[in-house]
């Protein structure tokens, strides 16, 4: 899945967002949400199939945390199209600075 799709949703940025304080297990992260924990598990799976969250089992426990090569690649593309669209916002203020 698309990691920006991912990310559409407010319960994946909110676990996103608790994962950013610490790695957690899928109970710890559950609790903080009014849906049920196999929605949570659902929501988690499909972050990890994004590339965002990453999974290490610990004996019988699963411990979840953010995966930094995925987040660096969409903050990679955040930055080019940054750069892209600047150098397009620069040429226009050139053009308009020109014709005053």
């Amino acid at each position: 899945m698309d990691p920006f799709a991912a990310l559409a949703d407010s319960t994946r940025r909110r676990i996103v967002g608790l994962l950013s304080e610490e790695d957690r297990r899928a109970g710890d992260i559950s609790v903080h949400f009014e849906t049920s924990p196999p929605a949570i598990s659902q929501h988690l799976k499909i972050l990890r199939e994004a590339g965002i969250v990453r999974v290490e089992k610990r004996g019988r426990e699963r411990i979840y945390s953010l995966d930094p090569e995925g987040l660096a690649a969409m903050e990679s593309w955040v930055s080019d199209t940054r750069r892209k669209w600047n150098g397009r916002l620069d040429r226009l203020a050139d053009m308009l600075k020109e014709e005053e």
